[in-house]
């Protein structure tokens, strides 16, 4: 190492502290994290493209600053699907600092890597409390049954108002309108459940009739007087 001619006629001090760095919490303990092996956790980020045309949620869940498992779900333009998969393939066996330099393919996904990045070395994981932390495979538990990603897509305009088209559900097959001619309830289909049971042997025709459930005011009895499919009317 090189120093300055003024360094080197400097009178050396001694230094006082050494207290490390502060304890962050993980997997039900403190750590005082010094290098990318002491961080571990469960936990997730969100990232955006530089145009704004589209976003990405990557939960990784991380094992002595190995990524042992990774979850990703984009929203926006086609080829962000695509840059998705090359990214799960990619992400899993690498320490997380490698993955910060790792191309992702994607903006959005290599944003999401840095946000999801500075949450977990500061201790703001899912799982900072939660002793041994979650096990590999929990990330699927966000998915819920049939494994689809909980995706909101609404539309609406000034003119004719607003429309259902995907909850958290599922593909929203009808929305009821009351007395006023405002939404009061809906009917959905499960489509991960659909093609479970599609997978199992039932008929599509069936599969289809027994996935189909509401929410709210949906039915006559409950106020509804309308019916009407959010994509066609």
């Amino acid at each position: 190492m090189q120093y300055s001619r003024e360094v080197e006629e400097m009178i050396c001090v001694a230094k006082g502290p050494h207290h490390g760095p502060a304890p962050i919490p993980e997997e039900g303990k403190w750590v005082q994290a010094k290098e990318i092996k002491d961080i571990s956790g469960f936990t997730h980020g969100v990232g955006w493209c530089a145009p704004q045309q589209g976003a990405c949620k990557l939960s990784l869940n991380i094992k002595d600053g190995v990524i042992e498992e990774a979850l990703v779900e984009t929203l926006g333009c086609s080829g962000m699907t695509h840059s998705a998969a090359m990214a799960a393939e990619i992400l899993p066996g690498k320490t997380i600092l490698e993955a910060l330099n790792t191309d992702l393919v994607c903006d959005a996904i290599n944003t999401a890597m840095r946000e999801l990045f500075l949450q977990i070395v500061y201790g703001r994981s899912q799982s900072a409390f939660s002793e041994g932390g979650l096990t590999v495979g929990a990330g699927l538990e966000d998915l819920g049954k049939g494994l689809r990603s909980q995706v909101g897509t609404m539309f609406s305009t000034k003119a004719k108002g607003v429309r259902y088209l995907e909850m958290a559900e599922g593909y929203v097959l009808k929305i009821a309108l009351d007395a006023d001619n405002q939404v009061c309830g809906y009917q959905f289909l499960s489509l991960g459940k659909m093609m479970d049971a599609i997978k199992k042997g039932m008929t599509p025709n069936e599969a289809y009739e027994k996935n189909i459930g509401t929410y709210g005011r949906f039915k006559a009895e409950d106020g509804a007087v309308k019916w009407i499919d959010p994509r066609n009317q």
